[in-house]
């Protein structure tokens, strides 16, 4: 027995594909997100530019946040006045220590508690603003150690300036690089550390309603195969839910007591990029008022922010609200406000996306933003809009050992003594979200 033929020749399209072939798995990994584009926008780019199988249903990926976005620090403690010369111990308690703290760990999380910076070595050179906003330069003389029981470190610093300064509690400094002696030795090192998540994917099903040997044969008013009818409506509906999963689900990892899948079967389900944006990226508030203009400037400069590893482009799905706002013209709208203000202003303009979009593209002096309407935000959503760095997003479908769990059609799942016919659209498949906070959450009021 061998399967239908549906294409002529390698590598090109099946011609007269039809799901009436009896007990046919047909893939429709790559097609389904080209049904209706402009319905679920986030699932049709994740399946075109940021598709990566998975092999295990609940997968595991690594975070690295390079070190050179954590070179910044803050005293520990303040220091007093005192009147230097070059070479001098900064003047601490006596003891020629002064305490430092960074607020993120070794994973370069940002955190609100203080930690004990790894970075710092001997032979660096610092720089720490004094409380007359003067930068001060010193040269770490001695290997730091670990305050016990405190995350700071205790430094000996050597100043390399002269002149009057005092130090503020939680005062801001650098390293800005490292001097040492002709013929030395070499210095200590340290390594930063990779994060740990994990995601999982999760089973969608859809099942085309049981039609009978009768109804199948019958000519209707309208459309006259009800069964195509319907099948075509319920691939968009599997889509659909792919989106909406993709959009505000959050993930688990439990097991299910009753139900089709059987006592005790794991039941997982994939994050969505709002709620996990929410709990741990970045949230932005902000206004449809005139004033709204000047946050979004201030919220794109932190959020487009270098060190915490962001591309300069971001897919932003929106309400339609959003969007209406964001093409306004009347005064003290966005978009005049945009065109109108300055050298300084944003570069708004409508293009056509990739995918079928009507793309708004906001060219901020920080990064880039492509406004997408996404029909799925309303409701208690109409005033969100999602920014979504999409080279730390993923779709990862379960495939391995030959076997893809990408989104197919099972045709004939009913029982074989049944004078009818059932199908089922199944995909197992889940998101991955790396450096949440690459990516934002924009409330609008």
């Amino acid at each position: 027995m061998s399967a239908d033929v549906n294409s002529t020749a390698a590598g090109q399209a099946p011609q007269g594909l039809s799901i009436n072939s009896n007990r046919r798995l047909f893939n429709f990994g790559e097609r389904v997100a080209e049904l209706a584009p402009a319905q679920s926008p986030f699932f049709v780019y994740l399946s075109k530019v940021a598709k990566k199988p998975t092999d295990d249903p609940v997968f595991k990926f690594l975070e690295e946040r390079h070190q050179w976005q954590r070179r910044n620090f803050n005293l520990g403690e303040a220091v007093a006045n005192a009147t230097y010369a070059s070479g001098d111990y900064i003047n601490d308690s006596g003891d020629d220590l002064v305490k430092i703290y960074v607020n993120y760990d070794k994973h370069g999380n940002i955190q609100s508690s203080e930690y004990a910076p790894e970075f710092i070595v001997k032979g660096q050179i610092l720089a720490i603003e004094d409380t007359s906003g003067t930068v001060r330069r010193f040269r770490v003389d001695a290997t730091p150690s670990v305050t016990s029981g405190a995350g700071t470190v205790d430094v000996k610093l050597k100043a390399e300036f002269a002149g009057d300064a005092a130090f503020a509690d939680d005062a801001k400094g650098a390293v800005i690089g490292s001097a040492y002696a002709e013929g030395g030795t070499d210095p200590d090192g340290w390594r930063d550390e990779l994060y740990d998540r994990e995601g999982y994917v999760q089973i969608f099903k859809t099942a085309c309603p049981m039609f009978s040997g009768t109804a199948m044969a019958t000519r209707y008013r309208g459309k006259a195969d009800e069964y195509k009818r319907v099948w075509q409506g319920k691939l968009i509906e599997h889509k659909m839910d792919l989106e909406q999963a993709m959009l505000f689900g959050v993930g688990s990892a439990h097991s299910v007591s009753n139900g089709v899948e059987g006592s005790g079967a794991p039941a997982r389900r994939s994050w969505g990029i709002i709620p996990y944006t929410e709990q741990y990226g970045k949230i932005y508030n902000m206004s449809y008022a005139s004033s709204g203009y000047d946050a979004f400037l201030d919220a794109m400069e932190d959020f487009f922010a270098p060190e915490s590893g962001n591309s300069g482009n971001k897919l932003v799905l929106a309400s339609r609200k959003v969007i209406s706002y964001l093409n306004k013209l009347g005064s003290g709208s966005f978009l005049n406000n945009s065109i109108g203000s300055s050298q300084y202003s944003l570069d708004v303009q409508n293009i056509k996306g990739s995918f079928g979009h009507q793309v708004t593209m906001v060219n901020t002096i920080f990064g880039n933003l492509h406004f997408i309407a996404d029909p799925l935000l309303r409701g208690p959503w109409e005033n969100y809009c999602v920014a979504v760095d999409m080279a730390n997003v993923a779709y990862r479908p379960l495939a391995g050992n030959g076997v893809s769990r990408d989104t197919h059609i099972i045709t004939n799942v009913q029982n074989n003594n049944v004078d009818g016919r059932k199908d089922m659209i199944l995909t197992e498949a889940g998101l991955e979200i790396q450096l949440p906070e690459t990516h934002a959450v924009l409330k609008f009021s």
